[in-house]
């Protein structure tokens, strides 16, 4: 998907990600782990964890959660 403009058509714009040095506090085997952790989560492979990535996972592990605590799950996910 291409943020530019081609020949007078619109393509849509990937939401713009904030750069930080959090990698640089993890080696590479760490942030690799951490990737694939990541994709294990993201069932729906949309690069993003929201709340039913979460239940699914949970459910491959045996659980049931309730939605309360998915909720409360990605209220902490977006406290700072």
């Amino acid at each position: 998907m291409s943020s530019r403009k081609t020949k007078g058509k619109t393509t849509k714009k990937r939401a713009q990600r904030a750069t930080s040095n959090v990698f640089a506090m993890f080696d590479q085997a760490q942030i690799q782990e951490f990737k694939e952790a990541f994709n294990m989560i993201d069932q729906n492979r949309d690069g993003f964890i929201d709340k039913e990535d979460l239940h699914d996972m949970l459910a491959s592990l045996g659980k049931d959660p309730a939605d309360p605590y998915l909720e409360n799950m990605m209220q902490e996910s977006t406290q700072d």
